[in-house]
């Protein structure tokens, strides 16, 4: 394993991977802005040298696994893909609990159908706040396991106790939780993740999320930082996050060409002690 790759089950990914999630309409939700435009950019992730891809079936609901499928399919041996579970999408795109076991299982099977494949290489179950069913949901992940229709159990929005409380009962392979430069809150769980050998994923790894407006992208110091390395602010907030620990796992996400290629050759900057100083206030 060389410092630019890093386990995720018995697969061995690239640390910096893509996410598919934006390859959607607006909040993840309907068809894509430009079809064409989504299928280049899957196809460009591959060719630049990505073999990790972040879905899920509720993206579009079915658009995203439906662009994956048309833009890679066969898919190459070393791609490995990751969804996840957990959550359904009504008639006007509002989120969904969707965490019985019955949920779960019928979630795995529309993105086996829909990404056209027989197992899944893991499968991230996406807790919501306050869920009380988690190791009734653990069960389900576990059957889904055992009958080999998922290769690996993910955890996703979880705490370092129900973590800790997973891997009592089961292998986890990775975690997903947010973390970035101006949300920090996992770090906690990084940590535990990075003693277990557990991949972490951060998402919303450039603070982007929903419709929001981008604090951390547009923060004055980032910006400096990235002027004096030559490199874009979204470069070195991924930098970061390299830095923090082997088993980060990056996914970010675009539907644009040009942001692709930025994201890809972000371990081109290298962050001295200055700018490694002036990161750190950032989130302070």
């Amino acid at each position: 394993m060389s410092d630019d790759t890093f386990p995720l089950g018995d697969r061995s990914v690239r640390r910096i991977g893509f996410g598919a999630m934006q390859l959607a309409g607006p909040g993840a939700f309907g068809p894509p802005r430009d079809r064409d435009s989504a299928l280049d950019v899957l196809r460009k992730a591959v060719e630049l040298g990505v073999n990790h891809i972040d879905t899920a079936q509720y993206y579009g609901p079915d658009v995203v696994n439906a662009l994956i499928r048309e833009a890679l399919w066969p898919y190459p041996e070393d791609l490995v893909l990751v969804s996840k579970v957990g959550a359904a999408r009504d008639d006007t795109g509002r989120w969904l609990a969707a965490l019985r076991p019955e949920q779960l299982r019928g979630g795995v099977q529309d993105n086996l159908r829909s990404l056209g494949v027989d197992r899944l290489d893991a499968v991230n179950l996406r807790l919501m706040d306050g869920d009380q069913e988690f190791d009734a949901q653990l069960d389900a992940m576990i059957a889904l396991r055992d009958e080999g229709l998922i290769a690996g159990i993910g955890l996703s929005n979880v705490s370092r106790e129900q973590l800790v409380h997973a891997v009592q009962r089961t292998e986890i392979v990775c975690v997903q939780n947010p973390l970035n430069l101006l949300s920090r809150e996992s770090l906690p769980l990084l940590r535990e993740c990075q003693e277990l050998g557990i991949a972490f994923v951060p998402f919303f790894p450039l603070g982007s999320a929903f419709g929001e407006v981008n604090r951390l992208l547009t923060d004055p110091d980032l910006i400096a930082v990235a002027g004096r390395l030559e490199a874009q602010p979204s470069q070195v907030a991924l930098a970061w996050l390299l830095e923090l620990a082997p088993n980060v796992l990056l996914i970010p996400g675009t539907s644009s060409l040009g942001h692709l290629i930025d994201n890809m050759t972000t371990r081109r900057v290298a962050l001295d002690d200055d700018a490694r100083k002036i990161l750190e206030s950032i989130g302070s």
